[in-house]
C-alpha cells in the first residue's frame, strides 16, 4: 500500500544537522506513526514520504521553509521577570507556552539578565537545512476514530 492522505504511516527515522549531527532518532525503539495530511510532520518530508510504499529506504533534504521556518526575529522578546510569575528560578533553556495570535506557542529563555528574561518563540530547529534518513516499515488505512481524532492510536501512536 502506498502512502497517501489519510493513511496512518510508521517510519522509522535518523534527523541529522548539516554536519552530519544525529538531532533525533528513533532507532532502537518504537516507529513514528502519522496520519498522512493532517500536517503531522514537516512539509518537506510529508511530501517527499508521499506515494511511497512499506520497505522504501530513502534519504530526505529539507530546507528550513519547508521545515521549522526561517528565524523570525519579531518571536525573540526580553519581558520583565514578573511577567513569568509561578515560574520559580528561571534559567537558561527552560520553555513556557503562551497564547499568541496564531494560537499556543512555545518559548524557550534564551538568557537571564537582572530582572529581563529573553524569550525566543522560534522552533529551536528554524534556520536549519534538516536531513533525514527514513525507513518506511507499515501503510495502512486510518480508522474513522484515528482521522477523527486527527493521530493514530495503538502501537506506535496515542493510547487513550
Amino acid at each position: 500500500m502506498e502512502i497517501a492522505a489519510d493513511r496512518v504511516v510508521l517510519i522509522h527515522y535518523t534527523l541529522k544537522d548539516d554536519t552530519g549531527t544525529v538531532i533525533d532518532s528513533s532507532s532502537g525503539g518504537e516507529p513514528l506513526a502519522y496520519i498522512q495530511g493532517h500536517g503531522n510532520l514537516i512539509p518537506g518530508l510529508e511530501r517527499a514520504l508521499e506515494g511511497k510504499a512499506e520497505g522504501h529506504e530513502l534519504n530526505v533534504t529539507v530546507s528550513p521553509e519547508d521545515g521549522y521556518g526561517k528565524r523570525d526575529a519579531a518571536l525573540v522578546q526580553s519581558v520583565p521577570r514578573r511577567a513569568l510569575q509561578g515560574a520559580g528560578d528561571i534559567k537558561k533553556g527552560m520553555q513556557f507556552q503562551a497564547r499568541t495570535d496564531e494560537g499556543m506557542r512555545l518559548f524557550t529563555v534564551t538568557a537571564v539578565v537582572g530582572d529581563m528574561v529573553t524569550l525566543d518563540g522560534n522552533h529551536p530547529l528554524a534556520d536549519q537545512t534538516l536531513h533525514f534518513d527514513v525507513r518506511i516499515v507499515g501503510v495502512r488505512e486510518a480508522s474513522g476514530e484515528e482521522l477523527e481524532h486527527g493521530h493514530v492510536h495503538g502501537p506506535g501512536g496515542h493510547h487513550h
